[in-house]
């Protein structure tokens, strides 16, 4: 689980250019509701260096169905090659729990 916590959170952090597109916000509204200048936006845009802070109070700021659409379309290709279990498989490992 921790693993897959931390897959997705870099996951995020590399589609974080695209989600601000995706929002449909510009560059100097987002760095101004950040409280930051917009060439350091710029530059935390182009690098990827976003701390965790930064992570959560952009995506509470682009939130909105596009964004959340994008980004879990964009999670389900990340991970369509991952090992994965029907239904049924799922139902017979809970059976076992009781």
């Amino acid at each position: 689980m921790v693993t897959e916590i931390a897959r997705n959170y870099k996951t995020l952090l590399g589609l974080l250019p695209e989600l601000i597109e995706v929002s449909g916000y510009r560059n100097d509204y987002l760095s101004r509701k950040m409280g930051i200048s917009p060439a350091t936006f710029s530059a935390k845009k182009q690098r990827g260096n976003w701390s965790a802070d930064d992570v959560v109070h952009l995506m509470s700021i682009i939130e909105n169905e596009d964004v959340e659409d994008y980004l879990m379309l964009q999670m389900m290709r990340a991970a369509k090659d991952e090992e994965t279990i029907t239904a049924g498989q799922f139902r017979k490992e809970i059976e076992k729990w009781k």
